[in-house]
């Protein structure tokens, strides 16, 4: 498969980040994989073992308030919809296993498209604090470039400084000292 199903961005979008973890909720990860939540969540029941903690956890309270402010897709809910029941979170491992006790071969694609997004995502995370660490040591070194410039330029002000009135002696004849 050479063309991806769902564009990269898509799915980087539908992931989020709770208990300091990446992870995509079960009904984005049900709608990639083309089955209803209610569906991939009967096939996790069954397959518990399948998915310990760091594979798939259930939102608290405070948690799914938290998506339902960030997303407005949650918030508006469908006609006759609440949420009766706290959504669950797929880690990267999560979701890949999701699309195995799903057997179905559009989940598997998938799963290969939403591996690469959340790969995508963590070389992003790499690169932005290798820049990040880069920019401070920029930074520590243009404020010791600072204070160095500063040294310069008042050397090069009292070097250029007219000196005051000296006196001096004048050379040659004067008339009137002997």
């Amino acid at each position: 498969m050479s063309e991806a199903i769902v564009p990269l961005e898509r799915i980087h979008s539908l992931i989020v980040v709770l208990r300091g973890q990446r992870v995509i909720l079960d009904r984005d990860l049900a709608d990639l994989y083309g089955v209803t939540t209610k569906r991939l969540n009967e096939q996790v029941k069954r397959n518990g073992r399948k998915f310990p903690e760091d594979f798939m956890f259930q939102l608290n309270e405070e948690e799914v308030a938290h998506v339902v402010r960030s997303r407005s897709q949650i918030a508006t809910l469908k006609r006759g919809g609440n949420i009766k029941y706290a959504p669950y979170a797929f880690t990267e491992h999560g979701a890949v296993q999701a699309a195995n006790v799903l057997n179905s071969d559009a989940a598997c694609d998938m799963s290969v498209q939403v591996v690469r997004a959340f790969v995508a995502l963590r070389h992003m995370m790499i690169n932005h604090k290798a820049l990040s660490a880069k920019l401070a040591e920029l930074d520590a070194r243009i404020g010791m470039h600072d204070e160095q410039i500063g040294e310069i330029v008042k050397t090069i002000r009292q070097l250029a400084a007219p000196e005051g009135p000296r006196h001096r002696r004048k050379i040659g004849f004067h008339p009137g000292n002997r």
